[in-house]
């Protein structure tokens, strides 16, 4: 009797002990070969997996993602175009690695050299990317951390522009994740990380995107892989799936293509659990807005963003959403003021808030219009 009430004691610490565990440590099941790895929602970073993401890890080619980052912001702000002429320089040249084999002098378009990075991981084509935005690859460097401060990245440090090794040159699973998360607010960003394969110089050389994940994984669209000696194999990556979009990380993965496998299990791992509710995407019309005194009676109103939320799957009825909009407003209206408010909450708790905005302008009406509307309300009922 007495074995039995210590056994029956036995059986109740097991069970209530594992029912302690954090829903973290049931992802400790995979089997992941990465130094360190993160998985997050891309829209509200929720944290679904992680291993040692904070460690500082050399990341080798992924270290392209903040080149194209600020590549693109060039663009975005009419720094560059497209069509703009590059030309390569004997440093870019002198460039190891992986590479286009740029000659000295060289000429090609802007868009073909951010191809080159993205698709071809170009250490060369870094260079004169570089060279051409700064003035010199040290100053570009010097942008590189400068930007990556502004985003938190705590544990990063650049050296150069393509990712070869130097011991002061670092970074995190963690602080690519948060790269990645930016990065996505840039479409023209992803159209070219997304890229399979392109002709370069009429056709003469052709270039495969090194990650693999394009082909092998639904819903994969987007970012970088990386390997050197040191660093091992690396891949930081995006995939989207019915509204849902994740985030991921893997670095030092000893084995080749170890940097795929580990990714596609720990994106099978968050997906199989997690789902996305969405209620409205972003410039979907929520309502209407009464205009007085302009040349139109009422605007619409959108969201300002993806009204919804990540949620455990099966809990897709906890995820609620409330929405105010202001009933009058006086013009002028400007397309994009804030007429509103949609928040989103999981199991009653508010998780977000969405902007509702204006969808277009609603100019003012002229004095002769404003009486001619009065008019036609008494007289013409």
């Amino acid at each position: 009797m007495v074995f039995r009430k210590w056994l029956s004691m036995l059986l109740i610490v097991v069970v209530a002990t594992g029912l302690c565990i954090p829903a973290a440590r049931a992802a400790d099941v995979l089997d992941i070969t990465a130094e360190s790895a993160l998985l997050v929602d891309a829209e509200s970073g929720k944290v679904l997996y992680e291993k040692d993401a904070d460690k500082r890890l050399a990341p080798a080619s992924m270290t392209k993602l903040m080149t194209l980052v600020l590549a693109v912001e060039a663009l975005k702000n009419d720094r560059v175009s497209y069509d703009e002429t590059v030309v390569a320089s004997e440093n870019a040249w002198r460039l190891g690695g992986s590479q286009i084999y740029l000659e000295p002098g060289e000429k090609m378009t802007y868009r073909d050299m951010l191809v080159a990075i993205a698709v071809g991981s170009a250490n060369d084509s870094c260079v004169a990317v570089a060279e051409h935005l700064e003035g010199s690859h040290e100053a570009f460097v010097e942008k590189m951390n400068k930007k990556a401060s502004e985003l938190g990245m705590k544990n990063t440090h650049y050296v150069n522009a393509y990712g070869l090794s130097d011991p002061e040159h670092y970074s995190s699973a963690r602080d690519m994740v948060t790269l990645a998360r930016f990065a996505l607010n840039y479409p023209e960003l992803l159209e070219l990380t997304c890229i399979k394969e392109y002709d370069l110089r009429g056709g003469e050389f052709v270039l495969y995107n090194t990650n693999k994940l394009l082909w092998w994984y639904d819903g994969a669209d987007g970012f970088k892989t990386g390997w050197t000696n040191e660093a091992k194999y690396c891949l930081v990556s995006t995939v989207k799936r019915n509204d849902l979009r994740l985030v991921a990380t893997v670095m030092g993965c000893p084995e080749p293509r170890g940097n795929f496998r580990d990714s596609m299990a720990i994106y099978n791992y968050g997906f199989a659990r997690y789902a996305y509710k969405e209620f409205a995407s972003q410039g979907a019309v929520c309502g209407l807005t009464r205009v007085g005194k302009g040349v139109s009676e009422a605007v619409e109103v959108v969201a300002g963003g993806n009204i919804g939320s990540i949620c455990e799957k099966g809990q897709e009825k906890q995820v609620t959403w409330e929405r105010s909009i202001t009933s009058y407003v006086n013009a002028p209206v400007k397309k994009g003021d804030r007429l509103g408010e949609a928040q989103v909450f999981v199991d009653g708790k508010l998780v977000k808030k969405i902007p509702l905005i204006a969808a277009k302008d609603v100019a003012q009406a002229s004095p002769f219009n404003t009486v001619k509307k009065a008019w036609n309300k008494i007289f013409l009922i």
